[in-house]
């Protein structure tokens, strides 16, 4: 007969008992662990050389701030240049002198009086009226301009140039004084004030637009 079965597991099917090479220590599957893992070089993980480093501009910030003060320099002197013209008047000397104002605008005003529509219309079209072919529509507004002016005046007279304001060397805007008689009749009333802007075009004077500034007590 067969004695009991042996309770030690350990022993193999077809082979003497296999021992334990390190008892107390689990075991696992796999790869036999040979001794303690050693940590990886520094540079393992970079092989070769490394890679040269980046070079940053450290400049850049002082050019942006080179090219700021100039940007605010050059925007300042334009201002002062834009209002010392102003101030000081054209280069071109004579060109919108009082006396070239004044006598520019009498001649606008003589023209509404006595319905000159072609003196009237080249002043209006502000130089480009030698080179308009079809003149009509211009010859009737000019025509539209003098009714409205003979209605209100029979007579206007500049009397003083109060303020020139230079645009440029060509181009002003001028407030002035006028003396005119009413159609409806009475004494002539003075210190009436208008508004023209005028254009300096080989040596002429032009009367692009005139206003009258209104009148009265409100």
């Amino acid at each position: 007969m067969l004695g009991p079965c042996s309770p030690d597991h350990r022993l193999g099917a077809d082979g003497p008992p296999v021992s334990d090479p390190h008892p107390g220590q689990p075991t696992y599957a796999g790869s036999p662990v040979s001794g303690p893992v050693e940590a990886a070089p520094p540079g393992a993980a970079y092989p070769g050389l490394l890679p040269p480093p980046v070079g940053y501009p450290k400049r850049r910030g002082r050019r942006l701030v080179v090219a700021a003060v100039v940007t605010v320099v050059l925007v300042a002197g334009l201002i002062t240049a834009i209002a010392r013209g102003a101030h000081d008047g054209p280069s071109t000397a004579g060109a919108f002198s009082g006396a070239a104002a004044k006598a520019a605008i009498q001649g606008y005003l003589d023209a509404l009086e006595h319905r000159d529509t072609d003196t009237i219309a080249r002043n209006s079209m502000c130089g480009i009226y030698d080179a308009v072919r079809d003149r009509r529509a211009d010859q009737a507004l000019a025509k539209l301009s003098s009714d409205a002016f003979r209605k209100q005046f029979t007579e206007a007279h500049v009397t003083s140039i109060d303020k020139i304001v230079y645009w440029s060397d060509y181009q002003a805007q001028v407030l002035f004084s006028m003396r005119v008689t009413p159609t409806s009749g009475g004494a002539a009333r003075g210190q009436i004030q208008g508004i023209a802007q005028l254009l300096n075009q080989h040596n002429q004077l032009l009367v692009c637009s005139y206003v009258q500034r209104p009148a009265g007590s409100y």
